[in-house]
């Protein structure tokens, strides 16, 4: 498994593919992979020759009160994931790599990045579309995998590629969760064991959502309700939101007639966890 470190030498790496008339994947990540990443860097292996994994904690998507130095990071637990599941190279650049000095030049995607997280996180996405822009630039994939788990990211990306014309097809693979329901994500090692048990209260109130929803409710805001009755039953959780939002637009829907993405972002004592499920695509 090679670790490439610089610009320079994975665009000679994937030109060298690319003339061998090669495909390539990328999986853009920030890194502690888990069987959730597995899980892209697999599908990502299963439709093209090649796949780059990106590992890098990009600075720029973390606000000003969120602590970049505490977010966890082991890249040889990286290496070895990547391996695993079928990577052919990581590309782990450091921050003055893909930052130099006078860096001064951003992406940024409206509509679809004010609403859910980019309400709290307003640089968030900014960061988001700027760090992946650059790294489809770089890598120049073919196609581009993201979790379903950061429903939001994805559709924020997909606007990017549509409206600036990269020639990326983006692939969102499904949640990738824990036997009991958990969502796998980087974040559960903060929590202890009370609020690991705690942290199920996401899960489960989305399976109350969807309950409703195949029994044909269709009222968002009664939802919304029984979702948030469920949440406040755990006195470790604490809501930041709950929403029933059209699948493409992420707007807020009143009463539900096509497909919509039920997000919701509650706080499990000091680890801020997100979930959610699509109905109706």
């Amino acid at each position: 498994m090679k670790l490439i470190t610089t610009i320079k030498e994975i665009r000679e790496i994937v030109s060298e593919w690319k003339k061998a008339g090669k495909t390539v994947g990328l999986v853009p990540t920030m890194g502690y992979l888990h069987e959730g990443h597995q899980s892209l860097i697999r599908q990502a292996h299963a439709e093209n020759d090649k796949v780059v994994v990106s590992v890098f904690v990009n600075p720029t998507q973390f606000s000003a009160n969120e602590d970049l130095s505490s977010y966890p990071r082991d890249i040889e637990n990286d290496l070895e994931k990547s391996h695993e599941a079928g990577a052919s190279l990581i590309f782990h650049p450091e921050v003055s790599e893909m930052y130099p000095d006078g860096f001064n030049t951003y992406i940024e995607a409206f509509g679809v990045t004010e609403v859910l997280e980019g309400a709290s996180r307003p640089t968030h996405f900014r960061g988001v579309t700027t760090v992946v822009g650059k790294l489809f630039n770089i890598v120049q994939p073919d196609r581009a995998y993201f979790g379903q788990k950061d429903a939001q990211q994805a559709a924020v990306i997909e606007q990017m590629v549509r409206d600036l014309n990269f020639p990326v097809k983006v692939v969102c693979c499904p949640i990738i969760r824990e036997e009991d329901g958990l969502a796998k994500s980087s974040r559960n090692v903060y929590l202890s064991e009370e609020e690991r048990e705690a942290a199920l209260v996401l899960s489960q109130s989305l399976k109350l959502a969807k309950k409703m929803l195949e029994q044909g409710e269709k009222s968002a805001e009664k939802i919304k309700q029984t979702m948030t009755e469920k949440i406040q039953q755990e006195p470790l959780a604490e809501i930041d939101y709950i929403k029933i939002v059209d699948h493409r637009s992420l707007q807020d829907v009143a009463v539900i007639e096509a497909a919509v993405l039920i997000p919701i972002a509650v706080r499990i004592g000091n680890t801020r966890l997100i979930d959610n499920f699509v109905f109706g695509e």
